[in-house]
């Protein structure tokens, strides 16, 4: 038993491998315009306009908040063939930049800065309908659906939340998002399980800055707590996934309907955490089209 148990892990852990090497192998793809919505140099978004769009008719707005664990080494340039893919489904994009964690102390990179990380989420969302109209003509603003790969996806169920933030919360808005909805790949979304499970080497408690800030500031940062939302909110999860497990997915999905409010939970078989950014990839078409459905 224990045989067959280590065998299944290796097949996992090189299964993960593969699909990891596939999603990086496309080149980065470099967008028509990138701006500002703050002084600091990661305070930047990359815009992507639709490919053969149709004169008549604006196109509904993809945010893209990018995956790596909160962490410096990787940014948005990893999901540029991603926005790429949607641009060409009919979409426009907007890739955005943020505040990661420090580059290598020793230890390894530190996950996140805070308040940093979310100062900058919130200030790109409240900056985007200005910068979109200025920028990015052929999209319509009030068809935008947000998402977000693995912290990424943490950061964009964030955002939507904003609105149910504790009343002190420095980024609480009076009122919801106006999102069409959200679409949450793989996202870390519950955070005392993914601590739990060590998802990305404690990268959450990191965020929040570590182990003293962990708990007091879970009310401000961890989607989980934050719900219900209001808003339409589907979340794409691989059963295969060993890098942020199902397990996180549905805990999330559980915890709203026990706030009364319905999440989507598309689960996709003999799929793992990179397939869902990974233009080559079958999942990465379901995901396009789960964006679709919330924004048309």
């Amino acid at each position: 038993m224990q045989d067959d148990a280590a065998a299944r892990h290796d097949d996992a852990v090189q299964r993960d491998a593969a699909e990891e090497a596939s999603a990086f192998s496309h080149p980065p793809v470099d967008p028509d315009v990138t701006v500002a919505y703050g002084d600091h140099p990661d305070q930047i978004i990359d815009f992507y306009a639709p490919r053969e769009p149709d004169p008549a008719v604006l196109a509904p707005l993809v945010v893209i908040l990018h995956g790596g664990a909160w962490r410096a080494p990787y940014d948005r340039r990893h999901v540029t063939p991603f926005a790429d893919f949607l641009a060409r489904r009919g979409f426009a994009v907007a890739n955005v930049e943020y505040r990661r964690g420090a580059e290598d102390t020793g230890a390894g990179p530190v996950a996140g800065r805070w308040p940093d990380t979310f100062d900058d989420v919130a200030a790109a969302l409240d900056a985007l309908p200005a910068l979109v109209r200025e920028s990015l003509p052929q999209a319509d603003p009030r068809r935008t659906v947000v998402t977000g790969h693995s912290a990424g996806g943490h950061l964009a169920l964030w955002a939507a939340a904003r609105h149910v933030l504790p009343a002190n919360a420095p980024w609480r808005t009076d009122r919801p998002a106006l999102l069409r909805g959200v679409v949450a790949l793989a996202p870390i979304a519950d955070f005392q399980l993914a601590d739990k499970l060590d998802v990305c080497s404690g990268a959450a408690r990191q965020l929040l800055g570590g182990d003293g800030a962990f708990a007091e500031r879970l009310p401000y940062a961890d989607p989980v707590q934050l719900l219900p939302t209001g808003i339409a909110t589907t979340l794409v999860q691989g059963r295969t996934d060993i890098v942020v497990p199902q397990a996180v997915a549905e805990a999330y999905a559980d915890a709203a309907a026990k706030a009364g409010e319905v999440v989507g939970l598309t689960l996709l078989e003999d799929v793992g955490h990179f397939p869902l950014i990974d233009p080559a990839a079958d999942a990465c078409a379901v995901v396009a089209e789960e964006i679709a459905q919330l924004a048309w």
